[in-house]
């Protein structure tokens, strides 16, 4: 299901309850406890940002700064001590 079929989707279903008040406000409701977990999500980055961090971390791949691990132990072992 693509975007613009769960935004119709949305508002038929809207369309069905909008004679009910109570179910309007419960509706009203959730979707702005979503829109607020969404906005302030900490982990959430702008398409910018995510390509910007994706460079960062080629250029420090390229200068070796990345950590190579030749077995899963080490690399357990590695993010255990994080």
């Amino acid at each position: 299901m693509n975007a613009l079929q769960i935004n119709a989707e949305i508002y038929r279903n809207l369309g069905i309850i909008a004679e009910d008040e109570s179910s309007l406000m419960k509706a009203m409701k959730y979707v702005r406890k979503l829109a607020e977990k969404w906005q302030n999500d900490p982990t959430r980055m702008s398409k910018e940002e995510y390509f910007a961090m994706l460079d960062r971390s080629k250029a420090q791949a390229e200068r070796g700064e990345g950590r190579i691990f030749t077995n899963k132990e080490d690399m357990h072992a590695w993010l255990d001590s994080l």
